[in-house]
């Protein structure tokens, strides 16, 4: 039977927060931090907030005038929420976009970017041998997410990342940007020897998604110590990780990145520290 979350009543000094975006039906954010609010039995609500990007800043402001705590940021919205905050913590100015704005009591507008927290602790979670500085790392993609994961791995020591995209422009210009002498990129489709030496095989691009071409990749030089993670969530084994697993490869799926980038915006808008837990998970991707 699917667990359901208890029905809760507001009162009038409820903490108010949610997510904003164009088009939110599809997040999965409401049901997630619904679900903690109840475990903990706390007085507020978490809201899907559909926003068309004209009226971005006007409802922001909005938001923060009628007390929210504050909201999730969510495509195309991440970049403009940028110059709405009066202060960025240092990765989301790194990273480039906003996912978490909390509304301080003194009205400034704080910015953050969890993407790259959440990465870092669902491998922690799920793959707690993981060691981040044992080798070379590769990442799929150089988009947005690709941004997060970078300076995150950058940030645990990771030795050498090399970058592999569909447009090698793109790779080159992220890698110029980042100017980090660790960062290379590496030519699309990947060569075996791009693989042979890496600890850390770190898919970020949609490829493989639900409603995306399939991701092509041969791992036939990925070394059977390799950890290899997908960011994609739907669906939860994605074919990479079927062929990593089937190698014998450890995997972890993307679903635990969606759940533990919410923990900081959790914590600052409605005071826990929530943890992520298997009954967490089976809630968040069950229908009901």
């Amino acid at each position: 039977m699917t667990s359901r979350i208890p029905y809760q009543t507001l009162s009038g000094t409820s903490r108010l927060a949610g997510v904003m975006g164009w088009p939110v039906s599809h997040s999965k954010s409401p049901r997630l931090q619904g679900y903690w609010l109840a475990k903990y039995g706390i007085d507020g609500s978490y809201m899907p907030l559909p926003v068309e990007p004209k009226n971005f800043q006007a409802a922001l402001i909005s938001l923060r005038n009628l007390g929210f705590s504050g909201v999730n940021v969510t495509i195309p919205q991440k970049e403009m929420a940028m110059p709405e905050c009066d202060e960025l913590s240092d990765r989301a100015r790194r990273i480039g976009a906003v996912n978490t704005v909390t509304f301080a009591k003194d009205g400034r507008i704080l910015g953050d970017n969890t993407d790259g927290f959440g990465f870092i602790e669902n491998l922690r979670q799920e793959a707690p041998n993981a060691d981040f500085c044992a080798g070379p790392a590769v990442v799929l993609g150089a988009g947005g997410a690709s941004r997060a994961v970078l300076f995150a791995l950058l940030d645990e020591g990771s030795p050498e990342i090399r970058i592999a995209n569909r447009t090698r422009k793109r790779a080159d210009d992220l890698a110029a940007e980042i100017n980090d002498p660790r960062i290379k990129v590496v030519d699309w489709p990947l060569e075996p020897a791009a693989l042979a030496d890496i600890s850390l095989l770190v898919n970020t691009t949609s490829l493989g998604m639900v409603g995306q071409p399939k991701l092509e990749i041969n791992l036939d030089g990925l070394p059977q110590t390799a950890l290899v993670t997908d960011i994609v969530y739907a669906p939860l084994i994605t074919d990479l990780l079927a062929q990593a697993q089937k190698r014998g490869n450890s995997i972890v799926d993307g679903l635990g990145m969606l759940l533990h980038q919410a923990r900081p915006g959790f914590h600052r808008w409605f005071g826990i520290d929530p943890e992520v837990t298997a009954e967490l998970r089976d809630f968040v991707l069950s229908p009901d």
